[in-house]
């Protein structure tokens, strides 16, 4: 293509038309040097007298703008100043680091050219630059620009006559950098802009020499060019002010971003916060201008058509996406449009390998090319990780579909695609699921050891509850597989739903003996969200499902459970009652293991009735019975209860070295929730044998484990219990501040109870602090009305007499003088 100048060629035309019509790379007889039709009012050919031959330049080959002709970004540029000071720092001419060479890199629409045309500007407004030299290499369209045709139009611009051109090859490169030479030596530092390239190759001969710079832009990482910066979606807000400012830009009294600030959020998340999205949407509305933000941004989300809505007739998303997928190999395509079969936001190599059914070596070879061309991306904080832009996961869907419609084959091969992944997940799920049950001895081989099998969890959660949603099958196996997990890291709503799958699945399938279980684990999910009342229901169900079948090991387990929720309601003669009846039908059946969680649950229950020796001696009693079973989670639970048991009954360096033994054994095994309990028991033994800096350590460890995970009620209790050694302390007003965080907290979480008696510690604090007495009776009376909402008649009427005597205290008996608690431990369910 243009390899022999037109001086050479003047008044000469080819004997053979096929060759008059072909151009390197492109097939014979697909372009013609016809003029007819052809407008070249504006083109460089008319002035240089260039002839027909060089029509091939002026209608395929990029055409560089003036040195001083670099565009304007468009309306609403912005969220990029991070991008613009590296920039800005790569093309520094007091940088000595290496060339002034940026490359820019990101998926199709992210706003690559328009971040280099506001470099550029930036970078001349410094002065370090005389003039821009801009090309557009075509690299994601049918027929790209090769490097000689960008030479060619880059010397032209330079001032180089056609007749002058060298033909394609090292002479043409060598006059563009003499060029450049000639330029510098005149005191001229030239940027030489380089859009749209789709490979090294196009642009390695481009690099300029000397102390002249170059951008470079592309859909796929160029290593080995310059400095590389990928760049990245808008952030929410940058998004938002992009919409707004082209609105305006089209008329500057629409109001419509101010008026709906709500929807117009919605409207730059359903674009994914890509500049192109968002003009494409802001040119739509701006043809429609009385669509409420609202309505488009209802119409945007629906996820079967968002790409639909990303077209104005000039520009669309569709159309850039399917130029990138072009570009790939056909086995790349196939795993980008597999990969939409992953229910959840990213993929593990070793899953993506499952869903190709091909090596993981190679399928990491494929991921790794689709990441250089900005379809996927890396995990940014988990190596071995994928994820693709939520527009994208749209447009592989879309081909995904397209390809399942080619005929039954094809549907199949993704079905078995879908298959294969959801069993990789199922299968590695009840695995990992093994390493968190009590007993020795039971796990799989699949993970080395419990901290593996834990990482997987955190890395797959996602996707795992995002698959148990797809058929009851999943549902049913998921929902029992994650169970355990879930409840270990206190991911308690993710804990009820995957529960309530599985009892869905359980009823889908008609599988008659786990659905007890199903409704048993429930329950045990519903009471640690403190929905006492619905967990009651669910282990009440599961006790009528197991009697029904004549199951006494289930009975006993729901009898258990039962008892649990009984006692967190209060009803503690009742749930004495369950435990002591799930306690024999355990030992009848012969099950150890929940005799000894019988027991540990008794405990709890005999200690709530004031029968502290009785609760001792269950606890002891399930502490044997864990340690001759190797269980050694059971062993800490009931070691906590036992410490607790042996508080109330004052002895403190037993309970000391119970709730150490606790923590030490929470701590080995990274169990965070147990270890904040361990924490906060230790610090109320600390308190009682006068070690207060210690108690005080104990509970801010407490606190913060607490804050760490969430637990909102547990913080509250630390809170409660910091406070009461804040008064002992006599740091009166940190008591108050810690005392108060409590009750609003406690309040919040509908623990009426617990809130009463934290009340009460407000009330002894600010009593501590003489404050005024009509303070000290409104916070008895709050103790009082809490306590009244807990059903807890004895302590609400406790709590009234103290506020009635706050101005007479010599009526209250020497029992009445004391705090309503000492402070708030908490015995563990088994």
């Amino acid at each position: 293509m243009g390899g022999k100048s037109g001086a050479k060629r003047k008044g000469k035309k080819s004997r053979n038309p096929q060759k008059r019509g072909q151009v390197q790379g492109r097939p014979a007889g697909g372009v013609h040097n016809d003029f007819r039709g052809v407008d070249i009012t504006n083109s460089q050919l008319v002035t240089n007298g260039t002839m027909a031959v060089k029509t091939y330049v002026q209608q395929y080959a990029p055409v560089p703008t003036a040195l001083d002709a670099l565009p304007q970004p468009p309306a609403g540029f912005t969220g990029r100043e991070d991008d613009l000071a590296y920039i800005l720092g790569v093309l520094d001419p007091d940088r000595t680091d290496g060339p002034a060479v940026a490359v820019l890199s990101g998926w199709g629409g992210v706003g690559k050219t328009t971040l280099a045309y506001a470099s550029g500007h930036a970078a001349q407004e410094r002065g370090w630059y005389t003039g821009v030299l801009l090309v557009d290499l075509h690299g994601y369209d049918p027929y790209p620009a090769q490097a000689e045709d960008a030479l060619e139009a880059l010397l032209r611009s330079l001032g180089v006559r056609p007749e002058h051109l060298p033909p394609p090859g090292a002479g043409r490169e060598a006059l563009y950098r003499s060029q450049l030479n000639a330029r510098q030596e005149a005191g001229e530092r030239l940027l030489v802009v380089a859009d749209n390239a789709s490979a090294v190759a196009q642009v390695q001969p481009l690099l300029p020499p000397g102390h002249h710079g170059m951008l470079v832009t592309s859909r796929h990482r160029l290593p080995g060019l310059g400095r590389m910066r990928t760049v990245n979606s808008l952030q929410p807000e940058d998004a938002v002010a992009l919409l707004k400012a082209a609105l305006k830009n089209n008329d500057p009294d629409d109001v419509r971003v101010e008026q709906e600030p709500e929807a117009a959020e919605r409207v730059a998340s359903a674009c994914g916060y890509l500049p192109l999205a968002l003009q494409i949407t802001a040119a739509l509305l701006a043809q429609d201008p009385g669509q409420p933000l609202t309505e488009r941004a209802d119409a945007l989300g629906d996820a079967e058509g968002i790409l639909d809505g990303l077209s104005d007739g000039e520009r669309s998303l569709r159309a850039m996406f399917d130029q990138s997928l072009e570009r790939l190999t056909p086995q790349e395509q196939d795993l980008f449009r597999q990969l939409s079969l992953n229910p959840g936001p990213d993929i593990s190599t070793a899953a993506a390998a499952v869903l190709a059914d091909q090596p993981q070596p190679a399928t990491e070879r494929l991921l790794a090319r689709l990441a250089a061309s900005h379809l996927i991306e890396r995990n940014p904080t988990i190596r071995g990780r994928w994820q693709m832009h939520d527009l994208l996961r749209a447009y592989a869907h879309e081909q995904a579909e397209a390809a399942k419609g080619r005929g039954r084959a094809p549907r199949r091969r993704y079905e078995q695609a879908s298959e294969r992944l959801i069993d990789y997940y199922i299968r590695h799920a009840e695995a990992a699921d093994t390493y968190l049950g009590t007993l020795e001895g039971s796990v799989s081989s699949r993970f080395r050891d419990r901290d593996q099998a834990l990482a997987w969890f955190d890395a797959e959660r996602e996707n795992l509850i995002a698959a148990a949603y797809i058929t009851p099958r999943t549902g049913f196996h998921l929902g029992f597989a994650l169970g355990g997990y879930l409840r270990w890291r206190r991911r308690l709503q993710d804990l009820v739903v995957v529960r309530a799958l599985a009892l869905n699945g359980c009823q889908a399938l008609q599988d008659v003996s786990n659905e007890p279980v199903a409704w048993n684990n429930m329950g045990i999910a519903l009471r640690e969200l403190r929905r006492f009342d619905d967990a009651l229901d669910a282990h009440e169900t599961a006790l009528g499902l197991y009697r029904q079948s004549g199951n006494i090991r289930g009975n006993a387990s729901a009898l258990n459970n039962l008892g649990n929720a009984l006692q967190e309601m209060r009803r503690f003669d009742e749930a004495r009652r369950a435990l002591e009846t799930a306690l024999d039908l355990y030992r009848e059946s012969g099950d150890a293991h929940g005799e000894a969680s019988a027991l540990n649950n008794l405990g709890g229950s005999l200690q709530a009735l004031g029968r502290f020796d009785d609760a001792l001696g269950a606890h002891e009693k399930a502490l044997d019975l864990h340690r001759q079973l190797g269980d050694a989670q059971g062993e800490a639970k009931a070691s906590n209860n036992l410490g607790v048991a042996l508080q109330l009954l004052r002895r403190f360096d037993d309970a000391l070295c119970a709730h150490q033994l606790d923590l030490d054994h929470c701590q080995k095994v990274g169990d965070s929730y147990g270890e904040a309990s361990a924490w906060g028991n230790l610090g109320l033994v600390l308190q009682e044998l006068g070690r207060f800096d210690d108690a005080l350590g104990a509970h801010e460890k407490a606190l913060s484990l607490h804050r760490q995970l969430g637990d909102t009620h547990g913080e509250a209790k630390d809170c409660n219990n910091l406070g009461t050694i804040y008064r002992d302390l006599g740091r009166i007003d940190e008591a108050l501040t810690a005392g108060r965080q409590a009750v609003e907290t406690l309040a919040a979480t509908q623990d009426w109870f617990r809130t009463g008696e934290a009340w009460g510690e407000v009330a002894e604090t600010l009593g501590a602090a003489a404050a005024h007495p009509s303070q000290v009776r409104e916070a008895w009376e709050q103790s009082a009305a809490a306590y009244t909402r807990a059903g807890a008649d004895e302590e609400a009427a406790a709590s009234r007499t103290r506020a009635d005597a706050v101005e007479a205290p010599e009526k209250l008996s020497p029992a009445e003088t004391q705090p309503p608690s000492d402070g708030m431990s908490l015995p563990e369910n088994g």
